[in-house]
């Protein structure tokens, strides 16, 4: 299972890069900044001032400061209050980055893979674009749910490192294998890909869920150096848009190549001859061929 992950991995990686693909980083890119700027600027400061004003109210707050006595300004709540609304904000930028992605980027990366690595693969469209938007609307919605019931557990330290990559792998995979897949195969083979490869395909968008959470260590720097806060906001977002494109063309590589192997091994199943049957042998004992008596001719005159 590792070989083709691997495999589809490395092409990944040499396209990533390309001009034409940083390019389509762009447009993603400038929209989610207006956005994430705008609603910093109107609702950040009001965010953390609630965000510190529920932690001052908090017992456990009050005797995690007084037996720290970290020496903060304002106190624990008030170094605690800007992290925890940047640990809130984050999935809702990593949800909007994939989704913008998935919708807006995805097609036209898979259009680039099999444009490079697979011309001769038939476009069968088994899905359309409505449908490919309610498989993506559908998937969110059960993503955003998991998220809401399990920030609770965030509260204990390991599986805040665990949790939300994995919902977020969940997620990736559900929607980018779809839309690889949406254009070239069949709503049959797209079905037998997914089940048949859910594994790898979990694996990848697992790994895509913690390459995405990586962006967060820029995300938290704005949040502390305020002077940059405008900078490092579009660098993470721009860091959230590139992970998921090398997330789309990781998964496009993958599913067109198991896409073409079960074409080749559905076509090798049609045309495989069938033997011919071996002609039955007389029983032993039962003489020669010239044993056997024949008519005798009659004569002519």
């Amino acid at each position: 299972m590792m070989r083709p992950i691997a495999n589809a991995f490395v092409h990944a990686l040499g396209q990533v890069l390309l001009p034409r693909v940083i390019g389509m980083t762009l447009l993603p890119l400038l929209a989610m900044t207006v956005v994430a700027l705008g609603l910093g600027y109107f609702f950040w400061g009001g965010a953390v001032e609630a965000m510190r004003a529920g932690l001052q109210g908090w017992a456990l707050t009050g005797w995690l400061d007084g037996h720290l006595r970290l020496g903060w300004p304002g106190g624990l709540a008030a170094l605690l209050a800007p992290m925890l609304v940047v640990a809130l904000a984050t999935p809702v930028i990593v949800l909007t980055s994939l989704v913008v992605v998935s919708m807006l980027m995805t097609p036209a990366l898979t259009r680039l893979v099999a444009e490079r690595r697979f011309l001769q693969l038939a476009r069968l469209r088994g899905a359309s674009l409505l449908g490919s938007i309610g498989w993506s609307a559908g998937s969110l919605l059960l993503a955003i749910v998991a998220l809401l019931l399990s920030m609770p557990l965030w509260l204990i330290p390991p599986l805040v490192l665990i949790l939300p990559p994995l919902i977020w792998g969940w997620l990736t995979y559900r929607v980018m294998s779809f839309d690889a897949l949406a254009e070239h195969a069949s709503q049959e083979e797209r079905v037998t890909i997914l089940r048949q490869h859910r594994a790898a395909l979990l694996t990848i968008g697992i790994v895509s869920g913690y390459l995405g959470a990586a962006p967060s260590v820029v995300w938290a720097s704005g949040v502390l150096f305020a002077a940059l806060f405008a900078v490092l906001v579009p660098l993470a977002i721009w860091i959230y848009t590139l992970v998921f494109v090398f997330s789309s063309l990781w998964f496009a590589h993958y599913c067109l190549e198991a896409l073409r192997q079960l074409r080749a091994s559905r076509e090798g199943a049609a045309t495989t001859p069938v033997p011919a049957a071996t002609p039955a042998l007389p029983p032993a004992g039962a003489g020669s061929v010239s044993d056997v008596p024949f008519k005798e001719l009659p004569r002519e005159f």
